[in-house]
């Protein structure tokens, strides 16, 4: 009796130990296992819906100045689209700090600039030539200015980005530095790219250039924002690849029948600035007498300078090589040329890529990440986000 008892309080055997630990030992790995995707999920998802709001946010920002590209003047002999005029999409850096075509870069796939005249009634023209050394422009009062104002120059300001641009394609942007109104003279900074007639336009504009930062010493990657001025801005971290391509009309510029080139309120031609009447030099660019970038004398007869790329009207792609090689406008002179197939784009593509910010989410090298992280498990990947996105400037299709 005595010796049953003893035997149902005896405990476990250093066998039986072993095997419970073991057992538990392996559940536990099993449920650290477990654990540890859950875990990298559990950084990335908040990484990834990072990435999908910086592509947002670059996406939008790119959007709305590409699809205002172009937009020029409504009042005076020039009213209508700056593509009548000159290039207002330049695949370079444009502005009063290193500025690319003062290097000799005219092309470059990761920089856009974009100018165009927003809704103002800041739009005047120059009633006295201005010579290029000129920092001072003598206006002429604006008549749509409200009588409130008391004023003859309403809405410039200074620190306000103003354009000046005439029939031949010469153009400048520049800053306002002084508003002298009862004398009605703008003082601005900077020196012009070209001598200005009497009625050349002057008005406000919205100029923008964004392209891509890449400094692997400091591991910064962004896309930037510049004003033309002073300031450069980051618009979105992160931004590993931005790219741009474009296409365009086929059929080169021609004179708008029944439209003379002695007219003074254009568009005198499909876009492009107009060449000079037969015979007349405009002076202000080497082409001969009746000629210009886009017009050349042939037979007596002033035909378009450029090629037809295809049959047709619908767009085209623009290589590289096309969009830098001339004929430049208004000639290879001018320090604000541009080449005259610039005038011929309708359309911007768009690709913008965008990484994870941690390295610790981004793995080797290659088709996933364009820049490798030190992840090592599959689970803590967060792969490079890409889009590429087409924008139609409504301004240099529909022609305001």
């Amino acid at each position: 009796m005595s010796m049953r008892r003893f035997k149902s309080e005896a405990g476990f055997t250093l066998v039986e130990m072993l095997i419970s630990a073991a057992i538990m030992l392996t559940v536990t790995a099993g449920v650290f296992t477990l654990m540890n995707p859950s875990e990298g999920i559990y950084k990335a998802q908040p990484e990834a819906s990072d990435m999908q709001q910086r592509m947002r946010i670059g996406v939008d920002t790119l959007s709305k100045d590409l699809v205002m590209a172009g937009a020029g003047t409504y009042v005076g002999a020039v009213a209508g689209a700056l593509y009548n005029y000159f290039a207002p999409v330049m695949p370079y850096r444009v502005g009063d700090s290193n500025s690319d075509p003062a290097a000799g870069i005219y092309y470059r796939s990761d920089a856009i600039t974009l100018l165009y005249v927003p809704p103002t009634p800041s739009q005047t023209t120059i009633k006295q030539g201005m010579p290029r050394t000129s920092k001072e422009f003598k206006v002429n009062p604006q008549p749509n200015c409200p009588p409130i104002k008391q004023n003859s120059l309403c809405g410039f300001k200074e620190g306000m980005r103003a354009l000046i641009f005439d029939k031949n394609g010469a153009w400048d942007a520049f800053t306002l530095t002084q508003i002298q109104d009862p004398a009605i003279h703008l003082q601005h900074s900077g020196d012009l790219s070209a001598d200005y007639d009497d009625g050349s336009q002057i008005t406000q504009v919205a100029t923008h250039t964004y392209y891509l930062k890449t400094d692997v010493n400091t591991n910064t990657y962004q896309l930037m924002h510049y004003d033309g001025y002073k300031t450069d801005l980051p618009v979105v971290d992160n931004v590993v690849k931005l790219e741009f391509q474009y296409f365009g009309d086929p059929q080169p510029p021609t004179l708008i029948p029944g439209k003379s080139l002695a007219d003074l309120v254009g568009p005198w031609t499909t876009y492009g600035p107009k060449p000079p009447p037969l015979g007349v030099d405009n002076g202000s660019d080497s082409w001969p007498a009746g000629e210009n970038c886009l017009f050349s004398l042939q037979a007596g007869q002033q035909l378009p300078r450029l090629p037809v790329l295809a049959a047709g009207n619908g767009q085209v792609p623009l290589p590289a090589a096309m969009l830098n090689d001339g004929p430049w406008c208004p000639d290879a002179t001018f320090s604000n040329r541009f080449d005259a197939d610039l005038l011929r784009i309708r359309r911007v593509r768009v690709n913008l890529r965008v990484q994870v910010a941690p390295s610790s989410l981004r793995g080797p090298a290659g088709i996933l990440f364009t820049r490798g992280g030190t992840a090592k498990a599959a689970e803590r990947y967060v792969p490079d986000q890409e889009i590429s996105f087409d924008i139609t400037p409504r301004n240099m299709n529909l022609g305001r």
